[in-house]
């Protein structure tokens, strides 16, 4: 049994252009980990989350990540702090599938 779970999860992950796909990795009672496939076109609406923080993990591709006001073009491999009541989200402004995660540390309740 391989302790990886990402691979699997990733396997039937195949957005179309304008599709954003998701799975969930990890879920307990204190983090939610989920990781998401943008295709070309595809985008995380922006939210937020009042008593979260979530980090965003980039793996593969370049993603457009959307903080209130601000966007920054992140680039596999990378790591995006998005603080608690930050608006967040993220674009997929390239002609290939790009492939994040995101973590949600501690749940809402």
């Amino acid at each position: 049994m391989s302790l990886d779970r990402y691979a699997d999860a990733l396997a039937d992950l195949e957005p179309a252009e304008g599709d954003l796909e998701s799975t969930e990795l990890v879920v307990t009672d204190d983090v939610l980990v989920k990781a998401f496939a943008l295709g070309p076109g595809a985008e995380l609406e922006a939210h937020e989350h009042g008593d979260s923080t979530n980090v965003f993990h980039v793996l593969s591709g370049t993603v457009t990540v959307v903080q209130d006001e601000t966007t920054d073009r992140v680039e596999a491999p990378g790591v995006v702090l998005n603080e608690r009541g930050v608006v967040h989200g993220a674009r997929n402004e390239t002609d290939e599938t790009v492939v994040f995660t995101a973590s949600l540390c501690p749940l809402p309740s």
